[in-house]
């Protein structure tokens, strides 16, 4: 992604707008996660339950820290060896976190992406992103630009502001989603 298109992304997303962007197996839906509007959006748009919570994906586990609760040395060891990388985490969330981000759970789902142009994007934008597959519930998620536009033909407010184009990672599915309390695989690779 050159400079152009990351000052662009940048703007939307700081402008409350929903992107499109790869990861390392699919192409991501993603927001500014503080931005409530932003976030209930981009939930209509993938016919996804407020219930259900999102992950969030940072450049550094910096990012990550105004969402989730005070880990230990164990714990902090454990993501560490993971990260960056394809495995998202359920760790504990801050008492304040956001409904509309974790959900129905005391858990928030987050990663430290090692896809470099999710990762200049959080870079970009100063602060972790919302990185929900790009499908409606229930559907396969893209893995192309062409199958984002599909998906998401525009339809009023409900359209996505800005597709980033870029390569997938080399990872096949969607990331690994690890308990941190137990260590049990919650959704395998």
């Amino acid at each position: 992604m050159n400079h152009w298109q990351l000052t662009q992304t940048t703007r939307v997303v700081q402008q409350g707008g929903i992107i499109a962007y790869p990861t390392e197996a699919v192409f991501g839906l993603g927001c500014d996660p503080l931005n409530p509007d932003a976030v209930l959006r981009l939930l209509a748009l993938k016919r996804r339950s407020i219930d259900k919570g999102l992950v969030i994906i940072a450049s550094s586990i910096e990012q990550l820290k105004p969402f989730i609760a005070p880990l230990n040395t164990k714990q902090r060891n454990t993501l560490s060896a993971s990260w960056p990388g394809p495995v998202t985490w359920l760790v504990p969330a801050k008492p304040e976190t956001p409904v509309w981000l974790k959900g129905r759970h005391d858990t928030i789902a987050v990663r430290v992406t090692n896809h470099p142009t999710a990762a200049a994007l959080c870079r970009s934008v100063g602060h972790a992103l919302v990185s929900t597959s790009a499908n409606r519930s229930g559907l396969r998620p893209a893995k192309s630009p062409l199958q984002v536009r599909n998906y998401f033909a525009k339809q009023g407010n409900q359209a996505i502001d800005k597709i980033v184009m870029g390569a997938l990672g080399k990872e096949t599915k969607p990331s690994t989603i690890k308990d941190l309390a137990t260590g049990n695989i919650i959704r395998p690779a």
